[in-house]
């Protein structure tokens, strides 16, 4: 099978590249390489070393003798990704070519429709691309579990039923996002569910929690395929900036009261997940969602987790509070169905179990590269 990954530079995008070639499958890659761009734009690294992609796709042959094709442009250009479509024509395109960050997009009015644009017409030419060339491709759409809020009701997995008025109908489950970024996402929801409805497109979208860890069996084999440990205020999570501020002694930042609750899963889960929606596509006219995390921790579970596991390699971990940068409920009711995947088998790793392995002992490696400068929040969502 030919995967098309879209954005595949990126944190989630490389690992899943790398793990669908390790598999067997035919890969290829295509990206504008602007998240590199924005790390320079606001003077932040990766606290793990990148190399190019031309770097990383040829030490990934030399060790497996397996090739990664590469199509270096933007998807806003339309004429480009028809034809890096065309010359490659894959069997399942892998969409996580957009710009991922709530407070990114939260700057200022620049960076808000930049990642609206970005995000929502390169989504539109990709459901072009594919309504014009290539109808039997299906499109795996990396969503977001941000798209829903945080409902003081159940979250099921893209949809409700609803009776009113004595009539009953299942409707997509209302949305309620908390960012400029994550209104883009929900755009990009009604968008594909319109081209499959209209067009009968075929399109699963992933309504993915908050991935952790930097390692997967692809990702280990070597130092020049290592992936992403994002901690700054824009692009890090709160687990990855837990980690690093622990190793170096900084107090843990939990921003206001710790309660916030949200869907969490391991890198290598979400390569699984790619995995197991290309090799069960949605049928014809199908618009299909999954809620793909496989545990719920709430900000202050995190980091009662990152101390525990500081403690136990001789780390001296304080938990300071601080004012929430962020307009969202701090304590709230939070319950996500996320059976979909676990149906088609997907076999979980926890973050109890990996913790150290996956995140700890790489904040701790690569400590000298942390600039402390980039810990603290700089946006905020008030202006």
């Amino acid at each position: 099978m030919k995967v098309l990954v879209i954005g595949g530079d990126g944190y989630c995008g490389w690992a899943t590249a790398l793990y669908l070639s390790n598999r067997g499958y035919e890969v290829a890659i295509l990206d504008n390489l602007i998240r590199r761009h924005w790390d320079n734009e606001l003077c932040i690294e990766t606290l793990t070393p990148i190399a190019s992609i031309q770097q990383r796709i040829q030490r990934w042959k030399d060790l497996t003798g397996k090739t990664i094709d590469l199509f270096i442009g933007d998807i806003n250009n339309y004429e480009f990704l028809k034809n890096a479509m065309l010359r490659f024509e894959p069997d399942s395109v892998v969409h996580f070519g957009e710009q991922r960050s709530a407070p990114f997009s939260m700057i200022d009015r620049e960076h808000a429709v930049l990642t609206q644009v970005n995000n929502v017409v390169g989504t539109l030419n990709l459901l072009y691309v594919m309504h014009d060339h290539f109808p039997d491709c299906h499109l795996v759409k990396l969503g977001t579990m941000g798209e829903y809020g945080t409902p003081n009701i159940d979250i099921e997995e893209g949809y409700i039923t609803i009776e009113h008025n004595g009539r009953k109908d299942t409707l997509p489950y209302p949305k309620q996002p908390g960012s400029f970024y994550h209104l883009s996402k929900v755009h990009d929801s009604h968008n594909i569910h319109f081209a499959c409805r209209i067009w009968g497109l075929r399109a699963t979208d992933l309504n993915q929690g908050v991935v952790y860890g930097v390692l997967t069996d692809e990702t280990g084999m070597d130092e020049m395929l290592i992936n992403r440990l994002d901690y700054d205020g824009v692009f890090g999570t709160a687990l990855n900036r837990f980690c690093i501020q622990a190793a170096i002694g900084h107090p843990l930042t939990v921003y206001g009261k710790g309660g916030q609750t949200r869907g969490f899963l391991d890198i290598r889960d979400t390569v699984r997940c790619i995995e197991l929606a290309v090799n069960n596509p949605a049928d014809r006219g199908e618009f299909r969602v999954f809620n793909q995390f496989t545990e719920l921790f709430s900000v202050g579970d995190l980091a009662n987790m990152v101390q525990k596991a500081g403690t136990s390699v001789g780390l001296k971990v304080e938990i300071n509070h601080l004012e929430n940068p962020r307009v969202e409920k701090e304590e709230h009711y939070f319950n996500a169905k996320n059976t979909n995947l676990l149906d088609l088998g997907l076999q979980p790793h926890f973050l109890s179990d990996s913790l150290l392995d996956s995140l700890l002992n790489f904040s701790i490696k690569y400590k000298q590269r942390v600039d402390e400068n980039q810990i603290l929040p700089k946006v905020k969502w008030k202006g």
